[in-house]
């Protein structure tokens, strides 16, 4: 993992701007090292404590290096190195240092950022410049490069080298071209007797150090010490559920007319990714991303390829007015009204991510949506296996596009088949209680939107207690207009925000005698007191 080279492709346009010039990016790129080479030390991560640190966090910098020699030596030896003046200099840290964490903590995933970036330490070690040993905690880096570049940094300011520095050098990691061998020489004469005294444990040291290199098959480029034994638990740790395929992790999100964000899902294989995101679009579109819904399922993704793009490519969708776009997995599927924008967003977004399949939406195939759509809807179910979880239940159902008729509530012949074998399903789940939920896209009044939503959502469930579910164990409620999915100035969108969604029914958040189990609970069940699960489209 070239985690310099992933910094300086989504950072450095951020914090740059319009102001690109090699001296500021080479500048960003000796800071990433060194920033990465900072957070790899427990102490100065655990200093941090818990807090949530955003992408606009300008004081991050400074609670990294509280010491004001340190971050001074940082930001003059930056500018002079780079030929750029100090005071912007101190800008562009206070502004890269957040942004930075944010990408590494996204390509750390589960794993700690501290142990994420000593396992990937040949990712950077090579761009920590010489001159790093003064800012950085005192053997941080163990028998790494910084412990190589110690040597030449402490001969440069005449101070005293230590074992394990003297060491590094012997250990076989390639340093920095910068780096000479001639202070190392130099060090030795001035450590006289001490560092003789010290010859026989380093020879044990060089010795077990070789015995581990014979083991590994002769590394090209060793790991520390400690690294084999969290090489070979990774693995367990990252297999997840064996060999159950995960649906990848998806972000769906919708512009207005202006630069708001008019609707917004997340759905996660853990909160961490569903919190980065759910930040992340925090950053860019502030207030608005409030009413993000994140929901979380252990059979989606823990990860998103795209999520270490998202600081670079979400400016680029709050600048277009009324797009849809849904990451999911490496696709990144891009909608709008006006094909100019569309043209150029998709642009935009491949110029930003590369690495991703980034693709402009056709015209909407009615007919290939509808049976793809049952033909997922009824694999998930058939899947569920004997005692599924509630919200396994509802995901799957909520697969399928209902295509209702213009202005009927009737069910469509193709859907039946699905909803039989659902009752079948919840039938092996008497604890499990749902609520149906009617959608529309914008046309048509508020009112009318809201009663025809009203009678598709009873006629599902109609359907469903005719076929033996408990009607008792089944709401309903019509949303209307009120919760779109997607945009409704596109085809496309329109045809996501009808839809009949289900949900679990969550007694921990309104308690149940609030429910009256009707046919219509309109008046007493709001859509922010239910755990939300994913949509099902209906015409």
């Amino acid at each position: 993992m070239d985690i310099i080279g992933h910094l300086a492709r989504t950072v450095t346009p951020a914090v740059l701007g319009d102001n690109h010039n090699p001296q500021n990016e080479s500048l960003l790129k000796q800071f990433y090292a060194l920033f990465a080479a900072k957070l790899s030390d427990n102490d100065t991560f655990n200093r941090l404590g818990t807090q949530e640190i955003n992408r606009e966090d300008l004081g991050l910098f400074d609670r990294l290096w509280t010491d004001e020699t340190q971050k001074s030596n940082i930001a003059n030896e930056l500018a002079a190195h780079n030929n750029v003046d100090v005071i912007s200099v101190k800008g562009l840290l206070a502004s890269a240092a957040p942004l930075a964490f944010n990408e590494i903590k996204s390509l750390a995933g589960g794993t700690p950022i501290p142990q994420f970036l000593r396992d990937n330490l040949s990712s950077f070690r090579d761009h920590i410049p010489a001159w790093a040993t003064a800012v950085l905690p005192a053997g941080l880096l163990g028998a790494g490069a910084a412990g190589a570049h110690a040597l030449n940094a402490n001969a440069a300011t005449g101070a005293a080298v230590t074992p394990t520095a003297a060491h590094a050098n012997t250990a076989g990691h390639r340093i920095s071209d910068t780096t000479s061998n001639a202070p190392l020489q130099r060090e030795e004469k001035e450590g006289g007797g001490f560092l003789k005294a010290l010859l026989p444990i380093i020879g044990l040291i060089i010795l077990a150090a070789l015995a581990w290199a014979l083991l590994k098959g002769c590394q090209k480029d060793p790991a520390p010490v400690a690294s084999p034994e969290q090489t070979v638990q990774q693995p367990a740790e990252t297999a997840g559920a064996g060999d159950v395929e995960l649906d990848p992790a998806v972000l769906t999100l919708a512009t207005g007319e202006g630069n708001d964000l008019y609707a917004c899902r997340i759905s996660a294989g853990n909160d961490e990714l569903g919190n980065t995101v759910t930040n992340a679009v925090k950053d860019v579109f502030g207030a608005d991303a409030d009413n993000c819904r994140a929901e979380v399922y252990s059979n989606f993704a823990t990860d998103m390829p795209a999520a270490a793009h998202l600081g670079a490519i979400l400016p680029l969708i709050k600048d277009t007015p009324n797009a849809n776009v849904i990451f999911e997995g490496n696709d990144v599927r891009i909608d709008a009204p006006d094909q100019a924008q569309l043209d150029k967003l998709v642009a935009d977004i491949k110029a930003a991510a590369p690495d991703l399949n980034v693709i402009a939406a056709g015209p909407l195939d009615l007919d290939a949506e509808i049976e793809q759509s049952i033909a997922d809807s009824t694999a998930a179910i058939n899947n569920l296996g004997d005692n599924p979880d509630p919200r396994d239940v509802a995901r799957a159902l909520s697969l399928q596009v209902i295509n209702f008729a213009v202005d009927k509530s009737d069910i469509p012949e193709a859907n039946k088949a699905v909803l039989d074998r659902a009752v079948e399903v919840m039938k092996n789940v008497p604890e499990m209680e749902l609520m149906i939920l009617g959608h529309t896209d914008s046309d048509g009044d508020d009112a009318y939107n809201k009663d025809l939503s009203q009678r598709r959502a009873d006629a599902v469930k109609d359907y469903l207690v005719s076929k033996g579910a408990d009607a008792s164990k089944l709401m309903t409620k019509g949303m209307g207009e009120t919760d779109p999915i997607a945009t409704n100035e596109t085809d496309n969108g329109k045809f996501r925000n009808r839809r009949i969604e289900f949900t679990v029914y969550d007694e921990t958040a309104m308690g149940t005698e609030e429910i009256e189990v009707t046919q219509d609970t309109a008046n007493v069940v709001e859509a922010d007191d239910m755990e939300v699960t994913t949509e099902t489209e209906a015409q």
